[in-house]
């Protein structure tokens, strides 16, 4: 035995909207056995498995156009209108446990469309928020992932900035300092999820205190690539895993501490999982 002192972060695990979602999901499935879930219900397979198990039905959009008089849950990262007026056509009964944060941005971005604002969104291309966010617009907005998808010399001169809310506030003001540089007038829209810019700022701290860190997440979370990346700057013996079964003993020395933290889409028992694991060693 290698004597290690596992210790895992009190912060880390899930957001409170997946949350939110995972419980509505689970009080429908032990009342009638099964349910729709338009998407993956978080970014965490683990986490999806756990809950197929017990009667959840992942679709994706194509299944949900033939599905009709059933319920469907709709994820903490939202839909976009037309998610909504096919549940009406079909005669859906939505369970909406789309976050509020979300929520609020879509108003928002919809407000911003109807007063003819040019909009950019800093945002993962293709991510379930994002397609939400782009309907709000009737897909008119710019989804970029990186400045340098932009042609500063010929963008509007004015615009109006979001972000997805999971992306990085050093990031995005990053962006928007360059963005305003190349003499580009910017209304700037800080619409990143507060829960998730603490975290990074949390941890920071958490990964100096140990040895080794040991990041657990689902390799689709984005959240999980920004905080695993905040990890591996402050603590260069950072290593990325999604179960248990990808340690290995020999990232680890005789009496080491050793750090377990992971994304807003990674659930406490898997972390405590990947702290027996280790204990073993």
């Amino acid at each position: 035995m290698k004597n290690l002192q596992v210790h895992i972060d009190d912060h880390s695990g899930f957001c409170f909207g997946v949350v939110y979602a995972i419980e509505m999901a689970e009080e429908i499935l032990d009342e009638q056995g099964y349910l729709y879930c338009l998407g993956d219900i978080v970014h965490n397979d683990e986490e999806v498995n756990r809950l197929t198990k017990k009667g959840l039905k992942i679709i994706n959009h194509e299944e949900l156009s033939s599905l009709v008089n059933e319920k469907v849950l709709i994820r903490a990262h939202g839909e976009p209108p037309s998610t909504y007026e096919l549940a009406i056509k079909n005669n859906l009964n939505l369970i909406d446990a789309s976050c509020p944060v979300v929520l609020k941005l879509q108003n928002r971005i919809k407000n911003s469309f109807d007063k003819d604002e040019t909009i950019y969104i800093y945002g993962k291309h293709g991510h379930a928020e994002v397609i939400g966010l782009l309907g709000q617009t009737g897909n008119k907005a710019v989804v970029f992932q990186d400045i340098s998808e932009l042609d500063l010399e010929t963008l509007p001169r004015n615009i109006t900035l979001y972000s997805q809310t999971t992306k990085s506030t050093d990031k995005f003001y990053e962006i928007n300092e360059i963005l305003k540089n190349n003499g580009i007038s910017v209304n700037t829209n800080d619409t990143i999820c507060r829960q998730v810019s603490n975290r990074d700022k949390e941890l920071r701290a958490f990964a100096e205190r140990f040895d080794k860190i040991v990041f657990v997440s689902g390799t689709k979370s984005s959240n999980g690539k920004v905080l695993y990346n905040v990890c591996k700057e402050k603590n260069p013996n950072t290593y990325f895993v999604s179960n248990a079964d990808q340690i290995m003993p020999d990232w680890f020395e005789d009496g080491e501490s050793i750090g377990i933290c992971g994304a807003t889409s990674t659930p406490m028992w898997l972390m405590e999982q990947v702290r027996e694991k280790i204990l073993t060693f």
